[in-house]
């Protein structure tokens, strides 16, 4: 009877082992399985953080502001774009002979240009003087250091004014006047200095280097200019006539002289 529980007891453990070790073996495999799948997620959750941590292609993409880039060292900022010149405007021959229609006296014109060595605004003066200024000659004068020059128009013979009154008896300022359109002021306005009394209509101008007055404005005639024959250069005078001005008694000797008044204008 013992014999038979025994066997049978072999048995029943007998039969059990191979069950158990299926079932270790089934959960060995789920153990096995859960373990890769929790690998597997980690590392696509890795993946995915991972990826989370890099900067997307548009980012990456993205301009620097020029303040950045002046703050990072050895990049120069960009260069603005230049622009394009406009075209130069083509310039007018407004001076030019071609400019004026002289007709039949074209021909004339360039020879005498020519035979003149002349430019076209130098012809146009010389032809221009000589009609206007009929009678008369270019006087060319200047104070004594040569830092103020100029020429003026008038007659080779030459009517000069001797005044007696308290500043040109002192300074023996002869004189000749001339309207203020035959006179022209070639260089030295920078060097001219005034000085002006009582009325202060009379311009006693000079050179401030050298003192002398070569010419001024007088009070007789504020419309032009007083001239000093004795600062003109040689060649261009042929006569003088002095006529004493009793600028001592400056409104009596303007009422009773005949031409002094109207010799500045035209």
């Amino acid at each position: 009877m013992r014999q038979a529980r025994s066997s049978s007891a072999a048995n029943l453990r007998g039969q059990k082992r191979p069950g158990s070790s299926e079932a270790l073996a089934a959960a060995a495999a789920l153990a096995s399985s859960g373990s890769r799948s929790r690998r597997s997620s980690g590392q696509a959750g890795g993946g995915s953080r991972a990826a989370a941590r890099q900067p997307s292609a548009r980012r990456r993409l993205r301009p620097t502001s020029p303040r950045a880039q002046e703050g990072r060292p050895g990049k120069p900022p960009p260069e603005p774009a230049l622009l394009p010149l406009p075209p130069p405007t083509p310039a007018t021959p407004t001076s030019s002979v071609a400019a004026l229609d002289l007709g039949d006296q074209r021909e004339r014109w360039e020879t005498f240009q020519k035979r003149q060595r002349l430019t076209f605004e130098g012809t146009a003066k010389l032809l221009l003087d000589t009609f206007e200024y009929q009678g008369l000659v270019k006087h060319t004068g200047g104070c004594h250091c040569g830092a103020v020059r100029f020429e003026v128009w008038a007659s080779a013979d030459l009517h000069i004014f001797d005044c007696n009154c308290s500043i040109c008896k002192k300074k023996q300022n002869r004189h000749f006047i001339v309207p203020a359109s035959r006179f022209k002021l070639l260089k030295g306005a920078d060097c001219i200095t005034t000085y002006t009394f009582n009325t202060h209509k009379a311009q006693h101008t000079f050179c401030k280097r050298c003192g002398v007055q070569s010419f001024y404005t007088p009070r007789s005639n504020p419309g032009g200019f007083g001239i000093a024959p004795h600062c003109l250069d040689e060649g261009t005078v042929r006569s003088v006539l002095i006529e004493e001005f009793d600028g001592g008694d400056w409104e009596k000797a303007m009422r009773e002289h005949k031409t002094i008044k109207n010799m500045s204008k035209e």
